[in-house]
C-alpha cells in the first residue's frame, strides 16, 4: 500500500521504510553509485509534489530534488562514522572499566579485538570520509549518542559478538566479515535507527535501503593498508544531467502525455487512474521520446519495477499494457527516434 505523507510546501514522503524491504535481495544487488532507477523514483516524487503542488517555479522544485538527492551522501557517511563512534563507545568502557577500584581482572586484561577492528579502523582514519563530516557538521552521534549506545549494546550482547572475541586469531579477512555481519543484522534492520533518519531527513524514508547496499559494498571493498576513499555520488555527469531532464520534461509536458495515455484508455476515467501510475507512465513516455540513447526496454521494464514497490498489486500490470499500446503506435507514427540498434 501506498503511503502518502505531506510535509513543507507539499513534499512527497513515500513511507516504504527498511523493514519492508528483502534484505537478501538487496544486499546482492550489483551496485554503482547512485543508480538510475534510484534517480527515477526521486524524480517521481519531485513530479508528484510539483503536479500536487501546481508549482510553477521549476527552478526551486529542481533545487529541491538535487538537494534530496546529495543528501543521500549525508546518510552514506552517517551510517559509516556510526561504526566509528560505536567502536569508541566500547573503548571508552573498557578504559573505564579499568579504572575501577575493584576491578575484574576481566576488566583489567579485557578483549581488545572489537576496538581494534582494522575494517572499523579503515573509515575512522579516512580523510576523506573525516573531511566530509566536518564540512557538512555532521555531528549527529556527538549530539545523539543514545543511538550509538543502542546499537553497541546489541553488538556486544549478540552470538556473533561473542563468537569474534572467542577466535584466537586476527585478521582484517575476519575483522571486515564481523563488521559486514552486525552491519546486516544488526544496524541495517534497526527500527530505531530508521525512525530516527526518517525525523532527521524527509527524504531518506527511501534512501535508506540504497545507501544501506552502498555500505555493504564499502565495506567488502576494503583491503589492509589501503586508505578508504569516499566514493562520489553520481557515476558520472550524465546522470545529475538525467535528473534534471526527466524531470523538467516531464513536468512541461505532463498535459500532452496525459492525452497519449488517455487515447490508450477510452474505458477508463484518467481520474480514477491512481496518480502514481499516470506519473510512472509520462515519465516513461518521456524517455521514449526524449531520451534517445536509452532502449525503450529498459524505460518500460523500470518503470513496472518502480510501480510494483511505490503502488498497488495490479498497477505494473495496467502500465505494461498501457504503455506497450502506447510504444506501438509511437513507432508507427516515427515519433520515437532512438540512437543506435536496437533500442526499440
Amino acid at each position: 500500500m501506498l503511503k502518502i505523507y505531506k510535509g513543507e510546501d507539499s513534499r512527497l514522503k513515500i513511507n516504504s521504510t527498511f523493514a519492508t524491504y528483502n534484505l537478501t535481495y538487496i544486499f546482492k544487488r550489483s551496485f554503482k553509485m547512485i543508480n538510475r532507477r534510484h534517480i527515477r523514483v526521486k524524480v517521481m516524487q519531485s513530479v508528484y509534489a510539483t503536479l500536487q503542488s501546481k508549482n510553477d517555479n521549476l527552478n526551486a522544485e529542481e533545487k529541491f530534488l538535487l538537494q534530496s538527492i546529495d543528501k543521500m551522501a549525508d546518510l552514506h557517511a552517517l551510517l559509516l562514522n556510526l561504526l566509528v563512534e560505536v567502536q569508541e563507545m566500547a573503548s571508552n568502557h573498557i578504559e573505564i572499566a579499568k579504572k575501577k577500584y575493584l576491578a575484574s581482572s576481566e576488566e583489567k586484561n579485557p578483549n581488545t579485538k572489537f576496538v581494534n577492528n582494522q575494517a572499523i579502523t579503515c573509515f575512522k582514519e579516512s580523510i576523506s570520509l573525516n573531511d566530509f563530516l566536518e564540512d557538512r557538521k555532521l555531528s549527529n552521534w556527538k549530539l545523539d549518542t543514545e543511538f550509538v549506545r543502542v546499537i553497541w549494546d546489541l553488538i556486544k550482547e549478540s552470538d556473533s559478538y561473542k563468537k569474534y572475541l572467542e577466535t584466537k586469531t586476527t585478521s582484517f579477512e575476519e575483522d571486515k566479515e564481523f563488521v559486514l555481519t552486525i552491519f546486516k543484522e544488526i544496524i541495517a534492520p534497526n527500527d530505531k535507527l530508521a525512525d530516527y533518519f526518517e525525523d532527521q531527513q524527509i527524504s531518506w524514508v527511501d534512501d535508506i535501503p540504497f545507501v544501506n547496499t552502498w555500505i555493504v559494498k564499502d565495506i567488502n571493498g576494503l583491503k589492509p593498508q589501503k586508505p578508504y576513499r569516499l566514493s562520489k555520488l553520481y557515476k558520472d555527469e550524465d546522470d545529475k544531467n538525467f535528473v534534471l531532464k526527466l524531470y523538467r520534461k516531464v513536468v512541461l509536458n505532463h498535459q500532452k502525455y496525459n492525452d497519449d495515455i488517455d487515447d490508450k484508455t477510452p474505458n477508463w476515467d484518467t481520474e480514477r487512474i491512481a496518480e502514481i501510475d499516470m506519473i510512472l507512465m509520462k515519465m516513461a513516455i518521456c524517455e521514449f521520446l526524449e531520451f534517445p540513447s536509452i532502449p525503450t526496454k529498459v524505460s518500460m521494464n523500470e518503470y513496472i519495477e518502480i510501480a510494483k514497490d511505490y503502488s498497488s498489486e495490479k498497477s505494473s500490470y495496467f502500465i505494461n499494457g498501457v504503455l506497450d499500446k502506447i510504444l506501438k503506435e509511437f513507432i508507427a507514427s516515427k515519433r520515437i527516434q532512438k540512437i543506435g540498434r536496437g533500442l526499440l
